[in-house]
């Protein structure tokens, strides 16, 4: 008597025609992606980790445009479970830090040269990402000009609104004072404070029993915000951590660089209501 009780599991072991578990996710290509160009043992995490990131980016930007685009239609039920999935998302950003914080100095220094001038300042995700938040800056996308395509997707998203221009759009549909040379910016610019803005969240704040889907909103936006500053610190620190203060592969002045960046707020009106409430 055979004492293998898997073949009485009910699980198929012929598929027939139907495509297997692999063959659906393309895991031969996916993992067949990571290859090291050094035969240092630390070089394999390092590509995996920003194979990952790349990833939960891409998951990132398909929810915040599905989000955009509720918010355009005016129908924000459906966006909530959408924002706390991306909150999920950002969670698991956070964790990429730490994996590659296990890496010592010396471990990264000994493949570090053989990267070129490719850096993490060239993803086109963390652009879009960047780009539909808010962060515009046209100076940023000149690197990607000999790639014609990814070139034409973040002109257009430099271009395009980003989210919180449709939220901005929204309030003002659902009666808020918000500005008209507010609503109809010119888009390839970074986002400018406006004391009329801050007022008409203020309106929400104090009506939030009255107008809970856009306080919801509100605070979704905010923890939103919160995750990518904190992201952006801990990337920070992590390279603070392994190279100190030497320039990054891509051109930057590296930890300076990424310091200035702590500072942004995407969505500052929403940080400045909390000291008028």
């Amino acid at each position: 008597m055979s004492n293998d009780k898997s073949k009485d599991s009910g699980a198929y072991w012929d598929l027939g025609s139907s495509q297997s578990y692999g063959q659906y996710l393309h895991l031969k290509e996916l993992l067949a992606a990571q290859k090291p160009i050094s035969f240092e043992h630390d070089e394999m995490m390092f590509i995996a980790v920003h194979h990952v990131s790349e990833l939960w980016m891409k998951l990132m930007l398909h929810e915040l445009e599905f989000v955009k685009e509720q918010i355009i239609k005016g129908d924000l039920d459906p966006i909530f479970k959408t924002l706390r999935r991306i909150s999920k998302v950002q969670d698991q950003l956070f964790g990429v830090w730490s994996v590659l914080a296990t890496m010592t100095p010396s471990d990264y220094s000994s493949f570090r040269n053989l990267l070129g001038r490719s850096s993490g300042f060239q993803s086109v995700q963390y652009r879009l990402l960047e780009f539909v938040l808010g962060n515009k800056n046209a100076d940023t996308i000149h690197v990607h000009q000999h790639d014609p395509h990814d070139y034409e997707r973040l002109t257009r998203a430099l271009q395009a609104p980003g989210l919180y221009d449709e939220v901005l759009r929204l309030l003002s549909r659902r009666g808020y004072g918000v500005p008209v040379q507010v609503r109809d910016r010119d888009f390839t610019q970074p986002y400018a404070p406006s004391k009329a803005v801050a007022a008409a969240w203020l309106g929400v704040y104090h009506n939030a029993e009255k107008e809970w889907d856009l306080y919801e909103l509100a605070e979704g936006l905010v923890d939103l915000d919160h995750r990518f500053q904190l992201w952006r610190f801990q990337h920070l620190k992590t390279v603070e951590r392994i190279i100190g203060r030497k320039p990054g592969t891509g051109g930057t002045s590296g930890v300076p660089y990424l310091a200035k960046a702590l500072d942004l707020r995407f969505f500052p009106e929403l940080w400045q209501v909390r000291t008028a409430l």
